[in-house]
C-alpha cells in the first residue's frame, strides 16, 4: 500500500501547494515513486492547447517523478477561482467524493508515495451535503495541515484541529507558515501553537523565506 499523506490548510491561499510539492519532491530524493494528486482545482486557466491548466496541479505534476493521467491527478477543475462547489454548480457539475476516492485509489497502484492536496479549508463544501472532512475520512490517510501565521490563525488551527481529532483521522503534523508580512507577534503565536497542537512542527515558514523542512517524524 502506497504511503499517503492528506495536505490541507486552515484556509486558502496558505501555502498548502508548496509544502505538498516540497512532500513529494522529499520522498522522490529518497528513491521512491511519488506523486501529487489535487482533486478540485479552482481557478484554472486556458493552455496553449486551449484545455483548462491550474498552477497547482502544475505544480505537483513537475514534483512528481511518476506519470499518471491528468483525471487521476485532477478529476475536478474549474475556470472561477471561487468556492469548490459553487464552480461546481455553475459548471452543471457534481462533485463525487467516490469518484475522487476511485482516482486516488488509482494513483495509489501507480506509485509508493501519494500526496492529495486539499482546497480552501477543512470545512469547505465541495457539493450540498458534503466537505472535505467528509474526503478526509473517506481517504482516510494522515493528515499535514498548513497554518498560515497571521491573526486569527491559532483559532482556526486548533478549531481544524479539533475536527480532525473529532473524525478519528490522524494529525501527522504541521507546518508554520507566515503569509502576513505585517504580522505581529510572529514567535508568540508560533509558541502558542507549539504548545497545543500535540502533533511534531514539521518546519516554520518565514514570510517569503527559505522552508526547512523535518520530514524524519513521518
Amino acid at each position: 500500500m502506497a504511503q499517503s499523506y492528506f495536505v490541507i490548510g486552515t484556509d486558502t491561499n496558505v501555502g498548502k501547494t508548496y509544502v505538498a510539492s516540497r512532500l513529494v519532491q522529499h520522498f522522490a530524493q529518497l528513491g521512491l515513486k511519488a506523486i501529487g494528486m489535487k482533486p478540485i482545482a479552482s481557478g484554472c486557466e486556458p493552455g496553449e492547447q486551449g484545455e483548462l491548466q491550474n498552477e497547482d496541479v502544475i505544480a505537483l505534476s513537475n514534483a512528481s517523478n511518476v506519470a499518471a493521467p491528468k483525471n487521476l491527478i485532477n478529476p475536478y477543475y474549474f475556470a472561477p477561482a471561487i468556492a469548490p462547489h459553487i464552480a461546481a454548480e455553475q459548471a452543471a457539475v457534481v462533485i463525487s467524493l467516490d469518484a475522487i476516492v476511485n482516482a486516488y485509489q488509482q494513483l495509489t497502484t501507480l506509485a509508493e508515495v501519494v500526496i492529495v492536496e486539499g482546497a480552501g479549508g477543512f470545512f469547505v463544501p465541495l457539493n450540498q451535503t458534503q466537505t472535505l472532512a467528509d474526503l478526509a475520512v473517506q481517504l482516510n490517510i494522515p493528515i499535514i495541515l498548513v497554518v498560515g501565521i497571521r491573526l486569527g490563525c491559532i483559532n482556526h488551527a486548533l478549531l481544524t484541529v479539533e475536527a480532525i481529532k473529532a473524525r478519528g483521522l490522524t494529525l501527522a503534523g504541521w507546518v508554520a507558515n507566515e503569509i502576513d508580512p505585517n504580522s505581529r507577534m510572529f514567535e508568540e503565536n508560533l509558541t502558542s501553537l507549539q504548545q497545543r497542537i500535540a502533533a511534531p512542527c514539521l518546519s516554520v515558514v518565514r514570510w517569503q523565506g527559505t522552508a526547512l523542512f523535518d520530514f524524519a517524524s513521518l
